[in-house]
């Protein structure tokens, strides 16, 4: 079995950063060295595996990342069972890595969630040629600026309507939006929406609760204008109109009606300010929650434990899914303003759902509960959307339900650049240098086309192969990209 190079050493350096790993056939196994446990702790340090390509890049931030979630533990009750990252690992902001999931009984950890709640993939195919596309791509680029950038889309609903989002997703915003139908989703084929509700993770509904939305969002009458929903968002957010190009599976794609030659959409997008709203007040109160007479988890990691706070953690559960809910309604509209301005350009398109699936979210599985962070739910049969850099392909897939990997699979191939290394001076930002040659960016921003160009990521092939292998998924069918915009 071949082996990376230097991986002697690699294991070296890292072993000095706090790390015992160890490597066996593209999995890495990492735990922290037991000096560097919390006091507290009298268990085994917890095991982390990461699945990553052999000529991929091992970052030791990201590795140590993991390393602490794996071991978070609450002293009142709560523990990590297992833990484990997908191939687009690497580290995030906020001390949780981004590929991430762990497994937990007892306890739930906000922090391993983060604030971009509900971060996910919504994928639309429609029967038109790329030629059909091309003849009138112009005229379908400024009507979609107009709402993406310009705000010439209306978002407005009744309270009513606000109010049932928060608290039951899709199907709530959908129920009262039939009773007193407001904005530019009034124009939407309401009973095409509902039909699509089968096509959309938890069928696009979580037990929220209004009481942990922005006040400013949920009056009791009159109505509610949002400016952040129905928004791309910054960062590795976008919506993208791609090409199928090539079928893999052929009887799985016929059933979720993918063909080659058809145009496809794609939004990556969240809960946007009501999830940081939301994310940030728990990250918060984890802190608060924590007992007095310990000192703080040098990780920064703060769990709730069942044992000692049931109503925390519960409330927790209830908030997480009330942005959850926002960001389901935030993709929908998303895909709709495309929707609809494809039906107004191409005449009578049905453009259909394939499927909507989340990515940062906290879910009742197995020993209790699985909270993924940049990474996508993969369970046997269901459909999985994998996303390249605008100047790559992209994927979907098929989940394989594999449990060594929690039932996960990647949410794209992971940065390989930070945004700050993208724009900082000196750099060479020549089109062909970013891999911009040939790219349809379509943003108000040069330098978001700077920050989230093909350069800034890793190669999707080798992250789409080694799930394949390890048998995470199946693929579907591929997608390459024709225009993409970015906030």
């Amino acid at each position: 079995m071949q082996q990376p190079k230097n991986l002697n050493r690699l294991l070296r350096a890292l072993s000095r950063q706090g790390l015992d790993v160890s490597y066996d056939n593209k999995v890495y196994s990492i735990c922290l060295k037991s000096s560097l446990k919390e006091q507290w702790q009298d268990a085994d340090a917890q095991t982390a595996e990461v699945l990553l390509p052999e000529d991929f890049p091992v970052e030791a931030k990201a590795l140590k990342q993991l390393a602490n979630l794996a071991n978070v533990r609450h002293p009142q009750g709560g523990c990590v069972c297992r833990a484990c990252a997908t191939p687009d690992f690497h580290p995030g902001d906020a001390g949780v890595a981004i590929g991430s999931i762990v497994e937990t009984a007892g306890m739930v950890i906000p922090a391993a969630t983060g604030s971009d709640i509900n971060c996910g993939m919504r994928l639309h195919v429609a029967d038109l040629s790329i030629e059909q596309f091309l003849s009138q791509r112009d005229r379908f680029v400024e009507l979609l600026k107009g709402d993406y950038f310009f705000g010439t889309r209306d978002v407005s609903m009744t309270a009513k309507t606000a109010r049932a989002m928060f608290q039951h997703g899709i199907p709530g915003w959908l129920d009262a939006m039939l009773d007193e139908a407001t904005g530019s989703a009034a124009n939407s084929d309401f009973d095409q929406l509902a039909a699509e509700c089968d096509r959309i993770f938890l069928g696009g509904s979580m037990n929220g609760d209004v009481k942990w939305a922005p006040a400013e969002l949920v009056p009791n009458d009159g109505l509610v204008r949002d400016g952040g929903l129905g928004t791309i968002g910054g960062g590795n957010h976008f919506v993208e109109i791609q090409v199928v190009e090539e079928v893999i599976d052929r009887a799985t794609a016929y059933t979720w009606g993918v063909r080659s030659g058809q145009i496809a959409f794609m939004v990556h997008s969240g809960s946007r300010n009501v999830g940081k709203y939301i994310g940030g007040m728990w990250r918060d109160r984890a802190r608060e929650a924590w007992p007095k007479t310990l000192k703080h988890p040098e990780s920064g990691l703060f769990p709730l434990s069942v044992a000692a706070n049931p109503e925390l953690v519960s409330s927790y559960l209830q908030a997480e899914a009330t942005a959850a809910n926002y960001g389901f309604i935030n993709r929908l509209l998303l895909a709709e303003f495309l929707r609809l301005r494809l039906r107004q350009v191409f005449g009578d398109v049905e453009a259909p759902l394939v499927y909507d699936v989340p990515h940062n979210i906290t879910l009742a599985e197995g020993a209790g509960w699985v909270t993924r962070k940049g990474a996508c739910p993969a369970h046997s049969g269901q459909p999985v959307i994998v996303p390249g850099s605008m100047g790559a392909p992209s994927y979907l897939l098929v989940g394989s339900g594999n449990d060594r990997f929690l039932r996960s699979a990647s949410h794209g191939a992971g940065r390989a650049r930070s945004r700050f290394d993208m724009s900082r001076k000196g750099v060479d930002k020549s089109d062909s240098a970013l891999g911009l040659t040939g790219v349809d960016c379509i943003t108000l921003r040069e330098e978001r086309r700077i920050e989230e160009a093909p350069a800034a990521y890793k190669p999707i092939q080798p992250v789409i192969d080694v799930q394949v292998e390890a048998q995470m998924v199946g693929i579907v069918a591929k997608m390459k990209p024709v225009l993409t915009f970015k906030a």
